[in-house]
């Protein structure tokens, strides 16, 4: 099956909130002193099924984050969440980092730890159990959880690419 486009074009109509997940602070020594720069990934979700998200890099944390969200809003993708979870289980990876996702009942609630729960909850998952192995950079983390996102097909694509009638979808 050839991969579709799971982009969103424009953000005007969109609320997106922002979150936090990481800032990296790194130091370069010259012959005047210390200079600090920061980097900020930034996730930004609609709580609906959109995310994105971004890496700013500045000389404050704040103008770190902003440029880190104004990336976010560039990189937006829609994510099929099918009644408050995902539609099946997935696996990705991405660097040394790889995440697995399982769908959950209702009232699981989010079972992930760190980034991975922020690009969730971000995404509006509200039921679902995760588990990273290998790398727990944040950057990576959230690279890979995003893809195994991006990767996710809903019940009704995948009704329409086995050529089931929407009306027994629906219909029982």
């Amino acid at each position: 099956m050839a991969k579709k486009n799971n982009r969103v074009k424009t953000t005007s109509d969109i609320e997106l909130n922002d979150r936090l997940v990481a800032i990296n602070r790194t130091t370069k020594v010259t012959k005047g002193g210390r200079t600090f720069t920061f980097a900020a990934i930034v996730v930004v979700g609609d709580g609906n099924g959109i995310i994105g998200y971004g890496l700013g890099k500045a000389n404050e944390v704040t103008t770190a984050i902003a440029k880190g969200v104004e990336m976010a809003k560039k990189n937006l993708i829609k994510v099929p969440v099918h009644k408050g979870t995902i539609p099946h289980e997935q696996v990705a990876k991405f660097g040394g980092s790889r995440v697995f996702m399982k769908p959950a009942t209702p009232g699981t609630g989010v079972k992930a730890g760190g980034a991975m729960r922020a690009v969730l909850e971000s995404v509006g998952i509200t039921d679902v159990i995760c588990k990273s192995k290998g790398s727990s950079n944040p950057h990576n983390l959230v690279k890979a959880t995003i893809a195994a996102l991006d990767e996710m097909r809903s019940p009704l694509t995948i009704a329409q690419y086995r050529g089931i009638s929407l009306d027994k979808v629906f219909n029982g």
